[in-house]
């Protein structure tokens, strides 16, 4: 186990330096930032000036390792469109996209693995094709078309819900959650359900194909055989067989949502990193744009090191199958 992190650690640290510099380069051929500061009518001293400043003027593998060095700190100097620090501005966007994507998360799961499983169990009943027609649906539509047709009807239409923003939240030391105040859970139904729903329809599909693939395997006939009730084939061995690549898809998933929120905090004007991703791709805001994508790499390498982890909770098979090869 420990040699398998210690790889799993290194592989990590060279993935995380593959996007350091992918973001580095981003210094290099994305615009000039000493332009994008002092502007165009700045003189050639002044310029040279802010080069010294910022390190512009050493050489590239100094500039890459010094980049590094400040990344591994948290600091990516400052947003050029806001004047202000970036590690600020990540810290303060960060509590509303974490709530947010946690929340669409739970949501998948809670609904996705139960749907999965009906649809499995009860396979050519009515219901059952309902919710395989809701899935075609989910997996189909793009995230913004949800979106705005859940404003139309929930919003505009029935008045319901807010359309934008995040509402009411408490402050919680540097961290502000609106899970706390009936006005943050007004606005976070809206955005967490249209995030939600590509996930919770593909978990769905997933746990419907592995469940019917693993009722069809020799084991599970000779549970049946030794007269085990429905029930605990179903559940005590059908479903823990089929959460393997649950685990998998779900892990990669959460690291989507947090990635990928971007059209949804968009729509809805969600405070969070990606409506600030997009603000900076826009401006060509690049030290926002760089601490982006490490964060956002940051995040996919843990969640694949922690279900890497949790592969060896759920499936036996596979600590006997590393166990043999040592």
């Amino acid at each position: 186990m420990l040699v398998f992190i210690i790889r799993r650690l290194l592989q990590a640290v060279i993935v995380m330096l593959t996007v350091a510099f992918i973001a580095f380069m981003l210094f290099q051929f994305v615009g000039d930032p000493v332009t994008n500061l002092l502007g165009q009518d700045a003189t050639p001293e002044q310029r040279d000036e802010i080069r010294a400043e910022l390190g512009l003027d050493q050489p590239f593998v100094v500039q890459f390792a010094r980049f590094v060095g400040n990344a591994v700190q948290g600091e990516f100097g400052l947003s050029l469109r806001q004047g202000r620090k970036v590690s600020t501005l990540i810290l303060e966007r960060l509590p509303a996209t974490m709530e947010l994507a946690l929340s669409a998360a739970v949501l998948a799961l809670a609904l996705g693995i139960p749907m999965g499983v009906y649809a499995a169990l009860k396979r050519g009943t009515f219901f059952s094709q309902v919710l395989m027609t809701f899935s075609l649906l989910g997996v189909s539509l793009p995230t913004f078309l949800i979106g705005i047709l859940l404003i139309l009807v929930f919003s505009v239409t029935l008045k319901w819900l807010p359309s934008f923003g995040r509402g009411e939240v408490v402050q919680l030391g540097w961290w502000t959650t609106g899970l706390l105040t009936v006005d943050g859970w007004r606005h976070l139904i809206l955005p967490a359900v249209t995030l939600a729903i590509f996930q919770l329809t593909l978990i769905m599909r997933l746990v419907r194909a592995e469940m019917l693939e693993v009722l069809r395997t020799d084991y599970i006939k000779f549970a049946r055989a030794r007269g085990l009730t429905d029930r605990a084939v179903h559940f005590g061995h059908a479903l823990k067989n089929t959460l393997v690549p649950v685990i998998t898809i779900t892990g990669l998933q959460l690291g989507s949502l947090i990635a990928f929120a971007i059209i949804t905090e968009t729509v809805f004007q969600w405070p969070g990193m990606g409506l600030l991703f997009i603000q900076a791709v826009s401006f060509a805001d690049i030290p926002v744009m760089a601490a982006y994508l490490c964060l956002i790499a940051l995040i996919f390498v843990v969640i694949n090191l922690v279900v890497d982890l949790l592969y060896f909770a759920v499936d036996p098979r596979l600590r006997t199958a590393r166990a043999a090869g040592h």
